[in-house]
């Protein structure tokens, strides 16, 4: 896989929650570093999305939000 997204993260899948149109999928990066993501329920299909598959977190920087306290 190449890709031009600079912040790809090596993850397995630990839970899907599909839902009529989207589904919630949550990776985990390590025991308790978890990301979650809202994609269609389509693409979790078509990606074969279940628990314990590896998959890859691709973040696009523009999208990340960084805050502190």
């Amino acid at each position: 896989m190449e890709i031009s997204a600079r912040n790809s993260l090596q993850t397995t899948v630990k839970q899907v929650v599909a839902g009529s149109v989207n589904t919630e999928v949550t990776l985990e990066l390590a025991p308790g570093v978890e990301i979650v993501a809202i994609i269609t329920k389509s693409s979790a299909d078509k990606l074969g999305l279940v628990e314990g598959k590896q998959a890859y977190a691709v973040i696009k920087a523009s999208d990340v939000i960084v805050a502190v306290d």
